[in-house]
């Protein structure tokens, strides 16, 4: 039986930088030897099936093929299905929230991060709010995410150590894993 998993590329397409065809995207995974391969959005969220793998073996993978192929260069996060819904099952804000699209989520790329966030659980981010899960952070960034003091903590602590989505993408992505 196939795994599936589920991709995420850092920083691609957004603005004029890194531009990559979904279409174009979708094919270097096909050439990886994956299958039912689907992008949702523009912005390389990459759902796909194969033979079990260590995911950081397809990341590698996927980041040099993606350079040999456009010359963009994009730290990648491979999550197995499972290791995706556990991202989605712990994120405790989500009665918090009233906008999905104000409801960040960083995904670390190293699990051990993990540790670095728990210290910002202490203070009072009001009204924001902060939830750390054992692959995520969750952050409702209750006045928008360019003003959130979080995101803007939190970038400072991991840097390029994780990947974020908003939690309509999110739940998006986990329509396509579903299908």
């Amino acid at each position: 039986m196939d795994t599936k998993y589920i991709a995420l590329l850092r920083g691609i397409n957004v603005g004029t930088a890194k531009r990559v065809s979904m279409e174009e995207l979708r094919g270097l995974v096909t050439d990886l030897g994956f299958e039912d391969v689907k992008t949702l959005l523009n912005s390389g969220n990459v759902v796909f099936a194969g033979k079990k793998r260590k995911t950081e073996s397809i990341a590698a993978d996927l980041e040099k093929a993606l350079v040999e192929a456009t010359g963009v260069s994009s730290k990648t996060l491979v999550l197995t299905e499972e290791d995706f819904g556990k991202v989605l099952e712990e994120n405790s804000l989500t009665t918090v929230s009233d906008n999905h699209s104000k409801l960040l989520v960083a995904v670390y790329y190293d699990v051990a991060d993990r540790a670095k966030l728990e210290p910002l659980l202490k203070d009072d981010w009001t009204p924001e709010a902060l939830a750390v899960g054992s692959r995520a952070a969750y952050i409702w960034c209750a006045n928008g995410i360019l003003e959130s003091r979080l995101v803007h903590t939190i970038g400072k602590l991991l840097g390029e150590r994780s990947t974020t989505r908003n939690w309509a993408t999110l739940s998006k992505i986990a329509a396509l894993v579903g299908e």
